[in-house]
């Protein structure tokens, strides 16, 4: 059946309707390889329908969902050691279909979201579009000015040089030091790696909030589903 492309993209997950139009009015949208316009329609399930080389699945239902990952929890679908994962934490009716965007390593603790939204996951893990992720590190040793701006600096991971961090003192103890870790690029356990490299000693990694989703009170182990209004805002 077709619809107007307002409301396949809409109904797709992507964004309001009203948006829609400023993606056709770009002419970010292909119908069957050819741009597009306002008005027109099509069928999501007899026509390929691409936003920024994103094809728009067959319908299906949208799901976001905040987890707040404990420790110990692989950040998979499936696990071939047979470990817990993200989506064990789920409930059953919720599993089909969904998947971590991004990774926290097995250690770690934290905001993860998980989706069934292709397009938001593509939002959320391209360079492109400089999403950020927050965490809270606490490290060995009661670090000095100089030592924090060491942390600031990028490294180099598989031959290219990250780039720089936002890096905040929360607080510091005597012999540790809490760090705030702003990151707009996530290259595979780069914490870990600045803090071997400097020589400090992680004790605790949690990630507090990816984009503007933060955790906000969520207990560890726990899930809640996003509502359209708090998800919608991250696709740019």
């Amino acid at each position: 059946m077709k619809q107007r492309l307002q409301k396949i993209i809409g109904r797709a997950g992507i964004c309001s309707r009203r948006k829609a139009e400023n993606l056709l009015k770009g002419g970010r949208v292909l119908v069957n390889g050819r741009i597009a316009s306002i008005g027109e329609k099509a069928d999501v399930n007899l026509d390929v329908i691409t936003i920024d080389n994103y094809i728009i699945p067959k319908y299906s239902s949208n799901k976001v969902i905040l987890l707040n990952k404990p420790p110990g929890i692989v950040s998979t679908c499936n696990d071939e050691f047979g470990r817990k994962t993200v989506i064990d934490l789920l409930p059953t009716f919720l599993k089909k279909g969904m998947y971590p965007i991004g990774r926290l390593d097995m250690y770690s603790r934290g905001a993860i979201i998980l989706t069934n939204n292709g397009y938001l996951t593509l939002q959320l893990t391209h360079p492109r579009y400089h999403h950020t992720k927050t965490y809270h590190v606490l490290v060995s040793g009661n670090l000095s000015n100089q030592e924090v701006n060491e942390w600031r600096k990028g490294i180099i991971i598989n031959s290219t040089k990250t780039k720089e961090i936002i890096v905040k003192v929360l607080n510091r103890y005597s012999n540790k030091t809490l760090l705030e870790i702003i990151l707009t690029e996530g290259k595979n356990r780069q914490i870990r790696k600045i803090a071997e490299k400097l020589g400090n000693k992680i004790f605790d990694l949690k990630r507090v909030k990816v984009a503007t989703i933060g955790l906000n009170g969520l207990d560890e182990g726990s899930w809640r589903e996003l509502t359209l209004n708090e998800w919608e805002p991250l696709l740019k």
